[in-house]
């Protein structure tokens, strides 16, 4: 989704607040806020940011002086933005399914932003880990080469956590909610997440290794990013 209709519920200097948005706000996910444009009155206002604020979510504006409760509006999401932000985190469940597959390995720590994606696994049970992530990384290239359809739907909670390894973050379960969103790549991995992907693997492009790094025992990291 590109582009939404919206109507402001409320406004806070130069946050506005919104009865519904497509705007993916930091910091759910470890991806990097949304940024983009409201339309109102004919005026094309610059969201610069979008924040969690509780249950709700705040969209910095530029200038909030021109929003008011009950205003309609129409969001427009920077979609090369968000896109590139898509690709990434698509690549990093299937290099994080793999390492999981290999080794147990759980993820520890994470950040995607349009320009590359940082990734921290615990692979102190390794002793090559270097060999392990380049390894894994050849294989995604691999799987993401074949096309696979990325399906997301909706289970119980209950449901879902007794799925092996559809929580791939270390010592953090997802919120206690009736239901979870669940993003599938058959075959290849299952897991609770609530941030947006891509459609098919295809349109991840190619994963290209940047760096590694050892962040201390239980903190394996890499940098990567994806090229067309």
């Amino acid at each position: 989704m590109k582009e939404f209709s919206a109507r402001v519920t409320r406004v806070d200097g130069n946050k506005v607040f919104l009865d519904q948005t497509a705007f993916h706000p930091r910091p759910s996910g470890g991806l990097d806020a949304d940024t983009g444009y409201l339309i109102v009155g004919g005026q094309k206002i610059r969201v610069v940011d979008c924040v969690e604020e509780g249950d709700d979510v705040a969209h910095i504006v530029e200038n909030g002086s021109v929003f008011k409760p009950g205003l309609e509006v129409r969001g427009v999401i920077d979609w090369d933005r968000r896109y590139r932000m898509m690709r990434l985190h698509t690549a990093s469940h299937v290099i994080a399914a793999i390492l999981y597959r290999r080794y147990g390995a759980l993820v520890t720590g994470g950040h995607i932003t349009p320009e590359m994606a940082r990734d921290d696994f615990d692979l102190s049970m390794v002793e090559d880990w270097k060999a392990a992530i380049r390894e894994a990384i050849e294989e995604a290239n691999q799987i993401i080469a074949r096309c696979l359809e990325v399906k997301v739907y909706w289970l119980p909670r209950e449901e879902a956590l007794k799925i092996p390894g559809v929580v791939k973050l270390a010592e953090r379960l997802p919120p206690s909610v009736e239901k979870l969103r669940i993003v599938e790549i058959p075959g290849v991995d299952i897991q609770a997440d609530g941030s947006p992907h891509v459609r098919n693997t295809c349109e991840i492009g190619r994963i290209k290794l940047l760096k590694l790094e050892s962040r201390g025992k239980r903190r394996r990291r890499v940098y990567y990013t994806v090229e067309p």
